[in-house]
């Protein structure tokens, strides 16, 4: 028997360049109701990014995402590049229009699937969120 290279209770990062990481805090702290899980400023002379974590308090995954005034990169998201939170409940309408105060956009998603089962959200940089209705099964 071999092991597996992933073990499903290991955390998971997801890295993404943003280009204001103050917008993107506003977004998924804010609107989506995210936690900060830390913020660094990062030493340009050093070739370090500025960086921003958000998740959900004692979750298994965060996003990372890192900013440089010196060497920035222009996000380049796809609108298949999904980041699907399944929420086992239609997303409540107030919680969307936070997420759009706080600079969101709704938006159609590019697969019906997900417009048939929640909401799609683009933050500050165009990376996609959906809520989904739908609950997770494994």
């Amino acid at each position: 028997m071999t092991a597996d290279i992933i073990d499903l209770q290991l955390a998971i990062r997801i890295a993404r360049p943003v280009l204001d990481l103050d917008a993107s805090e506003d977004f998924y702290v804010r609107g989506l109701g995210l936690a900060l899980l830390g913020r660094v400023a990062g030493d340009p002379a050093a070739g370090e990014r500025d960086l921003l974590m958000v998740g959900p308090s004692g979750g298994f995954w965060h996003l990372e995402l890192t900013a440089s005034s010196t060497d920035p990169v222009q996000p380049t998201p796809t609108p298949e590049d999904l980041l699907v939170v399944y929420l086992g409940r239609s997303a409540p309408e107030e919680a969307i229009a936070r997420a759009v105060r706080h600079g969101g956009t709704v938006v159609a998603s590019h697969n019906p699937y997900w417009d048939r089962w929640g909401i799609t959200l683009a933050d500050p940089d165009g990376y996609r969120v959906v809520l989904t209705e739908r609950t997770w099964k494994s």
